[in-house]
């Protein structure tokens, strides 16, 4: 548990379901600022060892990114191994996110899930049968999929990155490469194709890189590929840990700006992009709008005022840059202040 403690934890819960097949980890990082909020990510996992570290670093950066945010929130997170043959809907699936359910009203409301990697708003209305807790449903009180709302707060990020290194206020005629166009890769891949950016798009699913070659004209390159793309910005949008020794060196843009979670390999990495001449936005402050969209269903639900938060981004980015680039810090460095200054003094 040497990596839980330098990670400042927090709360680990487990359960295990024979019947059912369920088998998941909650982490609740911290609650100084409020009930922590953090998605269910439901994928397969080699080992346990690997779905314990995935479900730690990603309790942590809900709660940097609620910090970061302004929300009166801590962060958790919850991730089930997928058992073998888990079907994408049908009884079995329903049973097991039921009694998922039941063990999220076990915690009492220290912790509220919402989607993530391998669920879905179905998903969240299975699990809101058996608990309260649970946010991102298709009822009158949810919000849905909080994917278009993530993609539109990463394209205010890019905007604001551009500012930062171009001084320019429109993106039109630059080239953003983006990892992952499932979910908030796509909708992010629209909303920079409305605003007349050129796209190249990778995926592990060849059907959502068709996709966008038909919809957006984007170019399409293999998986690997996509780190020797030559363009303005790298949008990571699919799983984290992608940023290490063997790609910064291989990037060939200006800006690294992306939905995706725990990009950086190591803190280390930071330092390596900014070595590099890369701008980086740190991954917690402007994936946040999904995390803003969903919050807002505990204060009533209003899809103008999630935008106008989520539109935020914008300056906090622009904040955090001003501080890297006086101190000559890099940016990840400067955001894991300003947060810890907020939950740990």
């Amino acid at each position: 548990m040497r990596y839980a403690e330098q990670l400042r934890y927090g709360e680990l819960h487990v359960c295990h379901d024979e019947k059912t097949g369920l088998r998941a980890i909650v982490a609740i990082h911290n609650l100084k600022l409020g009930p922590a909020i953090g998605g269910t990510r439901c994928i397969h996992y080699a080992a346990s060892d690997d779905a314990l570290r995935d479900v730690l670093r990603l309790a942590r950066g809900m709660t940097y990114k609620a910090a970061i945010t302004g929300l009166p929130h801590g962060g958790g997170k919850s991730v089930i191994m997928r058992p073998p043959g888990l079907p994408d809907r049908g009884p079995e699936r329903v049973a097991l996110f039921e009694r998922f359910g039941d063990f999220i009203e076990s915690l009492g409301g220290r912790y509220l899930c919402a989607e993530d990697s391998g669920t879905t708003p179905d998903d969240m209305d299975v699990i809101a049968t058996r608990t309260q807790y649970v946010l991102g449903t298709q009822d009158a009180a949810g919000s849905g999929d909080p994917s278009p709302f993530t993609s539109f707060g990463v394209r205010r990020g890019i905007e604001a990155c551009v500012k930062e290194r171009y001084n320019r206020d429109d993106m039109k005629g630059l080239h953003v490469a983006i990892q992952g166009v499932g979910k908030v890769g796509y909708y992010l891949a629209r909303e920079l194709h409305q605003l007349g950016v050129e796209l190249t798009v990778t995926d592990v699913i060849d059907a959502n890189v068709r996709r966008c070659v038909d919809e957006f004209g984007a170019t399409a390159v293999a998986p690997d590929e996509i780190y020797d793309v030559e363009a303005a910005v790298f949008a990571p949008c699919a799983l984290g840990a992608i940023l290490d020794d063997r790609s910064v060196a291989r990037l060939r843009v200006d800006i690294v700006a992306g939905g995706a979670n725990n990009q950086l390999a190591e803190d280390r990495h930071g330092q390596a992009l900014l070595d590099r001449g890369i701008l980086y936005a740190p991954d917690y402050a402007i994936n946040a709008a999904g995390l803003v969209n969903v919050a807002m269903e505990l204060e009533g639900y209003d899809a103008d005022k999630s935008h106008q938060l989520a539109s935020g981004i914008y300056d906090n980015l622009l904040r955090i840059f001003a501080a890297a680039r006086e101190n000559g810090l890099p940016t990840n460095l400067v955001a894991d202040r300003m947060v810890e200054a907020i939950i740990f003094d």
